[in-house]
């Protein structure tokens, strides 16, 4: 796909990867549209890339609608839809509190929030693009569209406390090829990134020697990775015709431990 001239919605386009993938596609041409809840960030970053800020909560349905309708608006009919939005919260399925040692269990609704917003949240994005996709005119190999999501390596290796983000983030996996296969007459096509401990706004108060010692897991390179390279992937997965129905480790061959 040529890049110049499209349209491309990124959820968490704020802040971190979805920021980082938003700047690059807009620096390759295309009209970037951010949907975010954090109104600030999110209108200083499409100030800055030439793109448009909708607020958008992908857990309600009537905010992604109105999301894209603003979005499409502005930019026509994305051909790209990138998805970053979500997050993870740590709680053991079963446990023992280290003060009173009362059994405790993962509170049903805490688990439920990260479903709802990592998967099904992606899911509701995925679905609103295509069928907005299918408007559009083939390109070349009659493509019209590319979705790109964002898994993590919690989906192969979830780590104590992950129950919630690891199921959910596996299931971004899990529906990555039957989606593809879902759009293929339409030439849609689905990939999905699995990023392993990256420099994002989420150790952004890290203590250096925590920093540090993520790092030293990392067989090589002994770092965080940049959020600037999980832009490029998804920038290829976009470009690369061939590239579909494809999840892919982004990770320094890391393999996460139990803790």
């Amino acid at each position: 796909m040529k890049l110049q001239g499209c349209s491309a919605v990124v959820t968490g386009g704020a802040s971190g990867l979805g920021e980082a993938t938003a700047r690059a596609l807009a620096a390759e041409g295309v009209k970037v549209a951010l949907f975010d809840l954090n109104r600030e960030r999110g209108e200083a970053v499409a100030a800055e890339i030439g793109g448009i800020l909708c607020e958008a909560d992908i857990t309600d349905d009537a905010s992604v609608d109105a999301a894209f309708a603003r979005a499409r608006a502005a930019n026509g009919q994305e051909r790209i839809l990138v998805n970053c939005a979500g997050r993870g919260n740590s709680f053991k399925t079963a446990g023992r509190n280290k003060e009173t040692g009362a059994i405790e269990q993962f509170p049903i609704d805490a688990f439920e929030k990260i479903i709802l917003l990592n998967i099904v949240g992606t899911f509701r994005c995925i679905t609103k693009a295509a069928a907005g996709m299918m408007t559009l005119d083939p390109l070349e190999d009659g493509e019209r569209g590319v979705i790109v999501n964002t898994a993590s390596v919690a989906a192969e290796d979830g780590q104590m406390g992950q129950a919630a983000y690891a199921s959910s983030k596996a299931a971004i996996v899990g529906l990555t090829l039957p989606v593809a296969r879902d759009l293929m007459r339409e030439g849609i096509r689905v990939n999905a990134i699995l990023p392993g401990i990256f420099n994002t706004p989420l150790f952004a108060t890290a203590k250096p020697q925590v920093k540090e010692a993520l790092a030293a897991n990392v067989p090589f390179p002994k770092r965080l990775g940049e959020a600037h390279e999980f832009a490029s992937l998804a920038l290829e997965m976009c470009r690369n015709t061939y590239f579909n129905g494809e999840d892919v480790r982004l990770d320094g061959a890391l393999r996460m431990g139990p803790r």
